[in-house]
């Protein structure tokens, strides 16, 4: 078996060090569609270096190095065919607000791996902190397509019952054609989000786009619409990825308001609402 899970589990941290600057922040915020009326000042906090915010997803992309699927895949113990992964789901948890220019340490490690009978489910955490603490911890589902079924541990259910009732906002994202390959530049050079020979051998029609900018579009849209554009209130952000998106498609972002929580339901409104984002929330002071 390609993973072993004994020696993924017992493997030393891996500790590094990254840096970003407002540019690798203003960069990051254009690929996951910001800008849009350019002027518009609401846009502004996300697109111009005097007066940036920093939307939390970010860390997800700090120090433009590999991603937690991307790293978890070097780990030891893990040996498998980059076209059968596929990134299952994400956790993050903003311990305060991220500075528009760092540097931090990252501790990386596998911290789970779960036999999901078709495939083998890897969860990857890496930890943030600069010198004055913590920044943010994320988590990392990844499912390797045929590397299940070795009899071990299956693992919790992170399904949670679809939110009910009229949504409090609905929202509708168009998703450029150009936009993976923007989005890219920050990072994940997965040759899944823009190749389309590589995109058909990992069983695709055609580049899909990356999870991670679905996930960051999402958050925005939370934080402009109900949370009052105020990054600094999320306190953490949870999602599966249930399905893909092509560029050039629509997004259609549902939001229900809870106490200290938004539950969301991301779908392609071109494909019969087919589902993208499932089990998401978004914990908030």
């Amino acid at each position: 078996m390609p993973i072993d899970a004994a020696r993924a589990l017992a493997a030393p941290p891996r500790t590094g060090e990254i840096s970003w600057t407002a540019k690798d922040v203003l960069l990051y915020h254009l690929g996951i569609g910001a800008g849009l009326p350019a002027t518009d000042p609401d846009e502004l906090r996300y697109t111009l270096e005097s007066r940036l915010h920093v939307l939390p997803s970010f860390a997800t992309v700090a120090g433009a190095g590999s991603p937690g699927v991307i790293d978890g895949l070097s780990m030891p113990g893990v040996d498998v065919d980059l076209a059968r992964v596929l990134h299952g789901g994400q956790s993050l948890t903003v311990h305060r607000p991220l500075p528009a220019e760092g540097t931090a340490t990252t501790t990386g490690r596998i911290t789970a791996v779960y036999d999901k009978g078709e495939a083998a489910v890897l969860v990857m955490r890496t930890e943030a902190a600069d010198a004055d603490g913590p920044l943010w911890t994320g988590d990392a589902r990844i499912h390797v397509r045929g590397e299940g079924g070795w009899g071990g541990e299956r693992g919790p259910s992170l399904r949670r019952e679809a939110p009910t009732g009229k949504p409090d906002r609905t929202l509708e994202r168009a998703v450029r054609e150009d936009q993976a390959l923007l989005y890219r530049l920050s990072g994940d050079w997965n040759p899944l989000h823009a190749d389309p020979a590589f995109a058909e051998r990992a069983g695709f029609e055609r580049p899909i786009l990356h999870g991670l900018c679905t996930y960051g579009m999402t958050l925005k849209a939370v934080v402009d619409t109900l949370l009052g554009g105020d990054v600094t209130r999320v306190r953490s952000y949870t999602t599966r990825f249930a399905g893909v998106v092509h560029p050039g498609e629509t997004l259609r972002i549902r939001m229900w308001r809870g106490d200290g929580e938004v539950r969301v339901v991301v779908s392609v409104m071109e494909r019969g609402e087919a589902p993208v984002l499932a089990d998401t929330a978004v914990e908030h002071s």
